[in-house]
């Protein structure tokens, strides 16, 4: 018992300054001064300055206290418990495992229900997961696959950007690509995630993404509300979409999956959904 005590403490020791920078980038990246921190954490302005410098270990227990405070994502908690030496306390379940056999029973219900809608499931990095048949039906009006197979595993954002995507048959493509591109800013504010990064700097060097958009708009809506019209020769559809979250805060999966369940923006689009 005591060499595991050894063990623990030697593996605290021997990054003491590792979850001090990462309490500190955290607690920048929500805008926060320590003063506001250590008010919001109800402890003191000179602890955690002694957290954040390395000069006093936290315990497990204050790890997960910040974490809280700062909104920090599940998968980033495991990150700041392991650089203070502590074991991971959220655990990491693929979709396709068999103890997820209910989630995934409920999700495809959730899919089937939302017929003949257009609905999805997504990963933290906007890769689909799971389509209606509907959703399958539509796109397959727009996108050519031998030309969408270059892009990689089917993930919203890039074929909603991707001039060999649906970008041609948006029509609002400017207004609806601005608020996804907030999102993603938004996704990378709140995570920290280097793959949402790669994401958003793939999306703003495509051709004739405005200057602008290089910049999180703090001003910008965040509402899950998303007017969109795709039109492509005869074929029109006019969308208004609800992104949803689960309420399982223990694993990393589920906690990190969105829903996105397409509505008819008018009765043309109800009444040709249901032709298809």
């Amino acid at each position: 018992m005591s060499d595991g005590k050894s063990a623990r403490r030697h593996l605290r020791n021997a990054r003491p300054n590792t979850v001090g920078r990462l309490i500190k980038q955290w607690r920048e990246r929500r805008r926060m001064s320590q003063l506001g921190l250590a008010l919001d954490a109800e402890i003191s302005t000179r602890h955690l300055s002694f957290l954040e410098t390395g000069r006093t270990q936290p315990s497990r227990e204050m790890v997960l206290l910040l974490s809280r405070v700062l909104e920090v994502p599940l998968r980033s908690r495991n990150d700041l418990l392991t650089a203070a030496g502590y074991a991971p306390v959220y655990r990491e379940t693929g979709l396709d495992a068999p103890e997820m056999a209910q989630v995934k029973q409920a999700l495809g219900f959730m899919l089937r229900q939302q017929e003949p809608f257009p609905a999805m499931v997504l990963d933290r990095h906007w890769n689909i997961l799971l389509t209606n048949e509907a959703m399958g039906k539509v796109m397959g009006l727009f996108l050519d696959p031998a030309a969408t197979a270059t892009l990689g595993a089917p993930n919203a954002m890039r074929l909603s950007y991707h001039p060999q995507a649906l970008r041609p048959y948006i029509v609002n493509w400017e207004a609806t690509a601005a608020a996804f591109i907030q999102w993603l800013h938004r996704d990378l504010l709140r995570t920290g995630d280097a793959e949402t990064r790669r994401l958003l700097d793939e999306l703003l060097s495509y051709p004739d993404v405005p200057q602008q958009w290089q910049l999180l708009d703090l001003d910008a809506s965040t509402a899950p509300f998303l007017a969109i019209a795709l039109e492509k020769g005869d074929v029109r559809f006019s969308f208004f979409t609800l992104l949803a979250s689960l309420g399982t805060p223990y694993d990393i999966t589920l906690h990190e999956l969105r829903i996105e369940c397409f509505f008819a923006a008018d009765a043309a689009t109800e009444h040709a959904l249901r032709r298809l």
